[in-house]
């Protein structure tokens, strides 16, 4: 018969073992936070470089479309891009899509008509009550031509980075803060 022995009880862990495995995991938490905080920032910018992406390729899109056409001169309903309802300038950029491509100043509904036209309908929102991006218009840089130039806010970071669209140049720029 095998005799019971007290050596061979298991136990638990020591308090110790247990300090040891706690202090461990707090020094790796103290690494691992601010990296994750900092991958939540880099997700935001990331982003904001996609969706400059997708509106630089969209504005780019309907101007070859515009040429693919053989068009010269400004157009309402550019036929094959899109939904047929982007109007383009005399140089070949959207400016919007309600017919009104004679107009060389934008404003924040013009604006919001170009991001609609040429982005996919799954494009973060420009409108509504709490929309990705906040719509203002600006003049150009030298102050000729004020109201030409559509600036998109990006809202869920509260950085302030922006996307400027330029309708003269067709120009996409990125601002991240």
């Amino acid at each position: 018969m095998m005799q019971y022995n007290q050596k061979n009880k298991h136990r638990g862990f020591t308090l110790i073992e247990l300090v040891v495995v706690i202090a461990i995991l707090g020094i790796l938490a103290a690494f691992a936070l601010p990296r994750f905080a900092q991958l939540s920032e880099q997700a935001h910018q990331s982003t904001i470089r996609a969706t400059a992406g997708a509106l630089s390729a969209g504005v780019a899109l309907a101007k070859t479309q515009w040429v693919s056409n053989g068009l010269t001169a400004a157009a309402d309903n550019v036929q094959g891009f899109g939904n047929d309802q982007v109007d383009v300038s005399a140089d070949g950029w959207p400016t919007s899509t309600t017919a009104d491509n004679n107009n060389a100043d934008l404003n924040a509904g013009r604006c919001i008509q170009v991001w609609q036209g040429v982005m996919q309908a799954n494009a973060p929102s420009v409108n509504g009550t709490t929309p990705d991006y906040v719509v203002t218009v600006q003049g150009d840089a030298d102050g000729n031509e004020p109201g030409d130039d559509c600036v998109f806010t990006y809202q869920l970071d509260g950085q302030g980075s922006t996307i400027g669209y330029d309708a003269d140049t067709g120009e996409v720029t990125t601002d991240i803060n």
